[in-house]
């Protein structure tokens, strides 16, 4: 099972990211999918979820508005569309698929500074 982010980067406050999560070694529609991400010193924090046919997603507080997340089942890919982007978005972001199993990707790093 591989799960593989891209889309991470350095923008300034204000700008967008596109991050997204190709899963490959499972059935991808029986998975529930979700982003995390990891500020430095800090846990790791959930920030969005999407269902397995995208019919229902949940957002952390902080990201509402803001943030985005999508799924297109037919090319095993999540997305997380991230707007208006703060310094304290900062963080790496890992997607997770989560269903009877649970797995993880390696991470991305976004980084929000002027």
């Amino acid at each position: 099972v591989q799960l593989v982010e891209s889309g991470g980067g350095l923008v300034q406050p204000g700008g967008s990211l596109r991050l997204s999560c190709v899963v490959s070694g499972i059935t991808f529609s029986r998975f529930a999918m979700r982003w995390y991400r990891q500020a430095p010193g800090k846990g790791r924090e959930f920030v969005a979820g999407i269902s397995t046919f995208g019919g229902s997603t949940s957002y952390t507080d902080s990201v509402k508005g803001r943030f985005t997340i999508f799924r297109d089942n037919a090319k095993n890919t999540a997305y997380l569309q991230m707007n208006t982007l703060k310094p304290d978005d900062t963080a790496v972001y890992y997607c997770n698929a989560w269903g009877q199993d649970d797995y993880w990707g390696q991470g991305t790093q976004v980084t929000v500074s002027s």
